[in-house]
């Protein structure tokens, strides 16, 4: 960090630490959450550059770290624990009979058929998308595409699955 801007946020990070937090914990509600939003805070801000211009570093740490845990709390939310999933797994209907059964396995190998009929780009997107909860523009970058065109695939291989579970 040579910036002036970047010294004096690495310095209201030694020094003010516990104030930041203890604002953090109000605002968020949790010690944890706080502690873990003012780290990546920290962790995303040390290399910025531009931060010459910032006029008040303290607002600006704080609201850089709430962004954060906003985000972290969002894509926390979209995913199921190991344990859900693993309930998921071992969760029976008890009224399901043998014939309902049987027509689960069927879905379940008509779902796998799909996506093993997706082209390679659109089934990492969906993928990626839905299970790992990669952005667009993630995905974009990683297949050297436009965002546009990841929503395309992402779109096409949505529809493609539904009209293949309709046969």
């Amino acid at each position: 960090m040579t910036n002036k801007g970047g010294k004096v946020l690495q310095r209201l990070f030694t020094e003010r630490y516990e104030v930041l937090k203890k604002q953090l914990t109000r605002r968020l509600g949790s010690s944890d959450l706080a502690g873990e939003a003012l780290h990546d805070a920290y962790v995303h801000l040390i290399n910025r550059e531009g931060l010459d211009e910032v006029r008040y570093p303290q607002s600006y740490v704080l609201k850089a770290a709430v962004n954060g845990a906003v985000d972290r709390l969002r894509k926390e939310s979209r995913h199921l624990t190991n344990g859900e999933v693993e309930a998921l797994y071992d969760y029976s209907d008890p009224a399901a009979g043998p014939a309902e059964e049987v027509e689960a396995w069927f879905d379940l190998e008509q779902a796998a058929q799909a996506l093993q009929a997706l082209t390679q780009r659109q089934r990492d997107i969906l993928y990626s998308a839905r299970i790992e909860g990669a952005t667009l523009a993630e995905l974009a970058e990683r297949w050297n595409i436009s965002t546009r065109m990841v929503s395309r695939e992402l779109r096409a291989a949505h529809e493609f699955c539904a009209e293949h579970m309709k046969r």
